[in-house]
């Protein structure tokens, strides 16, 4: 543990940025928000894990990234409410403590946080052979964001006429691994081969690409301005997340030709006979980040996205609500499979 511990601190010091005010090793982090640059601040705070995506880890010993997926998974939450992730917290929970796997674990943590321009200030890790096997483990990741009073992006200025832009996802990011792992041991593939779907990279290797963080290109196109609502899409797809930003009088047309659909989702309804509908419920399908934007500012929060090295492609429209269709209406998703 204290090797461990030794291994941490200047993965955590890489990570430093202005507010930070205590250092490893205390009983509590410290975080001055008047030195980070805040006049009259809100909170916004984020909890995550990173889901049975650690037992590809595991089994197939990569534990470099999935640091990253935890990071991920927390920060892009604040953002979609315009808030700056500030620092970040992790727990590790392990059978056995293997420094090497701490290590690499918590170096994935790290990039997450420099990647989210948030600081790691502290963090448990706890051995515990009577809960876990001895190479087991699992994380939960905790962060703080702040966002200037009356500034939070809440979606209730979203309406009839704003414009729907998806982000591209990197893959898989977190969600859907239990029905992915299924897939996989059905299909009885090795971790260690080639994938199916992407031949340069191990099975491995492509599942366990990290989630993409967008944290600082939306920050961006935020300071753009026109920014009315973004949705971090993760479990529950377009149909369930959408509806956690869009008003009730409101409802979100997305056309899914509009956008090139990553090879592991079709090799996944394929291999495993997903139904569309339980693809589009599972996975993020292509499209990581939606951010909703005023129509006259499509083409500078596009540019200031894209400048930020996302990919960026206008899929939808915001409708007037039809209780018919529901507040979510996914237009050509059949043909993306089929394309």
């Amino acid at each position: 543990g204290a090797e461990l511990v030794e291994a941490i601190k200047p993965l955590a010091k890489s990570t430093h940025r202005t507010g930070v005010a205590s250092n490893l090793g205390g009983f509590a982090a410290m975080f001055d928000l008047k030195a980070a640059g805040f006049q009259d601040p809100v909170l916004l705070a984020a909890t995550d894990g990173v889901g049975t995506k650690l037992k590809i880890a595991i089994e197939a010993n990569r534990h470099q990234t999935i640091g990253i997926d935890l990071v991920a998974m927390c920060v892009n939450d604040l953002v979609v409410q315009g808030a700056e992730p500030l620092f970040f917290l992790d727990y590790f929970a392990t059978g056995r403590l293997d420094v090497a796997a701490g290590t690499a674990i918590v170096e994935g943590i790290a990039e997450g946080c420099r990647q989210a321009g948030c600081a790691l200030i502290g963090g448990e890790t706890a051995e515990m052979p009577g809960m876990y096997n001895e190479s087991d483990y699992d994380l939960a990741g905790f962060s703080v964001g702040a966002v200037e009073r009356g500034q939070a992006i809440t979606g209730e200025t979203v309406g009839p006429g704003d414009v729907i832009l998806g982000l591209a996802s990197s893959g898989l990011h977190s969600n859907g691994y239990s029905l992915v792992r299924r897939i996989v041991s059905e299909s009885n593939l090795d971790y260690a081969a080639p994938a199916p779907f992407s031949l340069e990279q191990t099975l491995a290797e492509a599942l366990l690409e990290p989630t993409r963080i967008y944290v600082k290109s939306c920050l961006a196109a935020i300071k753009t301005g026109g920014v009315k609502g973004l949705v971090h899409i993760t479990g529950g797809g377009f149909t369930e997340n959408l509806p956690r930003i869009i008003p009730e009088h409101s409802a979100a047309v997305i056309e899914a030709s509009q956008w090139p659909m990553p090879s592991v989702f079709p090799w996944l309804k394929d291999a495993g006979s997903v139904e569309t509908a339980e693809m589009a419920r599972t996975f993020n399908c292509g499209i990581g980040m939606v951010v909703i934007v005023d129509a006259e500012k499509v083409g500078d929060i596009s540019n200031t996205l894209t400048e930020h090295g996302e990919t960026v492609t206008q899929i939808g429209i915001i409708n007037k609500a039809d209780k018919t269709n529901g507040q979510v209406i996914l237009n050509n998703l059949e043909a993306q499979w089929r394309g």
